[in-house]
């Protein structure tokens, strides 16, 4: 089993911009970075309310250091190009405001998207933050070329609880996070029982190292059962030892 720290600094690539289409012939926006050699597989990387910024493209890279191609779509880009928003009140307000102007079945047509082109790759894993989160368990429901998928803190997750998944699924909380309390866990994990999920003592977005939450070791456990997810679902032989 490749051995990683859930937020070491990644080795640095140089990440490139591509342009990918919907379905409804939207063009957006994506952040892609490769590993060295090869991909051998697809790992598609979901925004917080924050935009596709330093954290998204970090994280990229931290997937791509274990043999992906990372895509990163921009799904702000109906609402509005090029948006990196600040991780304070402003920045959650604005972004609150340009998720709703994007809307839920918009968003899963613009994921759809990076999952098809990922997909060229390999088997795909979608990863999703917060919004991103609840976009990864749609990836789950509704697309047949997802293997398999990780959301930490989906909090909008309860509205699609009834959907059921067709791919593996495994979410990551905080216990602390007032966003997400027990009872929404609960319904979540009520509609689709094979979710894999995982509780931490952490508050919402604590495996942001760009936020004054994150929790070190929650993000480095939470990392250590995500390489073990991958292992299963996209197999131990496609996933890179970052280390050699």
């Amino acid at each position: 089993m490749p051995a990683i720290v859930g937020n070491d600094p990644p080795r640095h690539r140089d990440g490139r911009s591509i342009w990918l289409r919907a379905e409804d012939g939207h063009s957006l926006d994506a952040w892609c970075v490769e590993p060295d050699g090869d991909a051998h597989w697809g790992a598609v990387i979901l925004q917080e309310i924050f935009g596709v910024n330093a954290h998204v493209r970090e994280t990229c890279e931290r997937y791509a250091d274990l043999g992906a191609c990372a895509i990163a779509p921009a799904l702000f880009d109906r609402a509005q190009r090029k948006t990196e928003l600040d991780y304070n009140a402003e920045g959650v307000a604005i972004g609150r405001e340009l998720r709703e102007r994007v809307g839920w079945d918009a968003a899963v047509a613009d994921v759809k998207a990076a999952v098809d082109e990922a997909s060229r790759y390999g088997p795909v894993c979608v990863i999703g933050y917060c919004w991103g989160g609840t976009l990864a368990f749609l990836s789950a429901t509704r697309f047949d070329n997802v293997a398999c998928a990780i959301s930490y803190y989906g909090g909008q997750t309860v509205p699609f609880a009834h959907e059921k998944i067709a791919a593996p699924v495994m979410m990551h909380f905080g216990s602390e996070d007032p966003r997400i309390p027990e009872a929404d866990r609960e319904i979540i994990q009520s509609g689709n029982p094979g979710i894999e999920a995982h509780v931490y003592p952490a508050d919402h977005g604590f495996n942001c190292d760009h936020r004054k939450e994150f929790h070190a070791p929650s993000a480095a456990l939470s990392m250590e059962r995500n390489l073990a997810f991958l292992a299963a679902h996209i197999g131990a032989g496609r996933i890179n030892n970052p280390e050699t």
